[in-house]
């Protein structure tokens, strides 16, 4: 018999796909977190599509002042469970993570990291990479002081990461959601200025690394936007992602 937590789960991941504002999608995932009693979380895009830290979180509630002690310690580098992404295809637990890293190098350094996120209040937790075929191009992270998941809430969990990462990718740039697709038919150059955007860059960036001047760019990245039914750069990216032009 489904658990009361876990059909509140299923039920909203099945209702994602007919959601249409950002603001939705966040009140049904605060929902399911309060249903298993998971204080923390957070929904993140891989670096690959910022080279912002905090611009790339797409939604979540983190401990106080925990996002600022990340990044001015710089615990991305030797963060195991951004590491543990690249290897994992599922969801796994921290520990897991952790455990894995035990003969490298940084292992010490892991462990204060790990320790310091404990007395922020992220006392253990799960993550779920988010690939696209590129690659990992995400991931949501969950912590509780009792996050204890059963395999079917594994397997649920990372089912709803993907689809909430996908769907708040989708929603962007408008809360009126993604239209159906065709082919795009771009050209040889929106398609090197497309990668350029995946990675991060601005107009003035990507005009010198392509010789080009930053109006004829900009210029460029307006029909990108128009043949992808875009409402701005940042869905324009979301949504090239999504239908695999970029990885």
């Amino acid at each position: 018999m489904t658990s009361p937590r876990l059909a509140t789960l299923t039920e909203f991941t099945a209702q994602l796909p007919d959601i249409e504002t950002v603001n939705e999608v966040i009140a049904g995932l605060d929902a399911v977190m309060n249903a298993f009693d998971i204080r923390f979380y957070v929904i993140v895009r891989h670096p690959a599509f910022s080279r912002d830290l905090i611009g790339q979180v797409l939604a979540g509630r983190w401990p106080d002042g925990w996002p600022e002690r990340y990044l001015s310690r710089n615990y991305v580098l030797v963060d195991p469970i951004v590491r543990y992404m690249g290897r994992s295809q599922v969801g796994f637990n921290w520990a897991d993570a952790i455990l894995a890293y035990h003969s490298d190098p940084d292992y010490s350094r892991m462990q204060r990291m790990m320790l310091d996120a404990f007395k922020h209040g992220l006392e253990g937790g799960y993550a779920f990479p988010v690939h696209g075929r590129g690659g990992l191009v995400g991931n949501i992270s969950l912590s509780g002081r009792a996050a204890e998941l059963k395999t079917s809430e594994l397997q649920a969990f990372d089912t709803l990461a993907k689809y909430a990462f996908w769907r708040l990718q989708e929603l962007a740039g408008s809360d009126e959601g993604t239209p159906s697709y065709t082919d795009p038919h771009l050209t040889v150059r929106e398609k090197q200025i497309l990668a350029f955007l995946g990675e991060g860059l601005t107009s003035n960036e990507i005009a010198s690394e392509l010789e080009l001047s930053r109006h004829t760019v900009d210029w460029h990245t307006g029909s990108l936007q128009e043949k992808l039914q875009a409402k701005n750069r940042h869905h324009t990216i979301a949504i090239a992602f999504r239908l695999g032009l970029i990885s």
